[in-house]
């Protein structure tokens, strides 16, 4: 079973047209987009290794039009891996690991707005530990790619 979680809609546009969500201002190329991708890639990798312990064995970033999508696989720590085989192991993992999800939330996506120059407006986070796979969708408040 996955544990959803959704949170924090929050409206911050404005009548300002730098926060125009058609603005073409500050919209990355495909090069930035790429390297930026990569950039957070290592970044999200080094934040569970300095928080967990371990590093994910999978992660993937993709910025497309105003998301920012950061899926991760290989999460899960061998004591967790045999936990998660019972059903009220998979309830027990995955609510120790939405935990750890909502404080990844809490610890980045500050720096995630300053990086990307843009306020999130929405955001949702899945952990699905049976399957040892996580992610975490942001929506921001202006289009972040050309």
């Amino acid at each position: 079973m996955a544990s959803i979680h959704k949170v924090n809609f929050q409206e911050n546009r404005s009548n300002d047209s730098n926060n125009d969500i058609n603005n073409d201002i500050n919209k990355l190329n495909e090069r930035e987009r790429k390297k930026i991708q990569h950039e957070l890639k290592i970044y999200m990798e080094k934040y569970f290794k300095q928080k967990l312990g371990k590093s994910v064995d999978y992660t993937k970033i993709v910025l497309w039009d105003d998301m920012l999508i950061i899926q991760g696989e290989g999460f899960l720590t061998e004591p967790e891996k045999y936990i998660v085989k019972t059903t009220a192991g998979k309830d027990v993992v995955n609510n120790a690991r939405m935990h750890v999800a909502r404080q990844h939330a809490i610890d980045n996506v500050p720096y995630f707005e300053t990086l990307l120059d843009a306020k999130m407006i929405h955001q949702t986070y899945m952990v699905e530990a049976e399957k040892d796979f996580w992610m975490h969708v942001i929506v921001f408040n202006r289009i972040l790619t050309q």
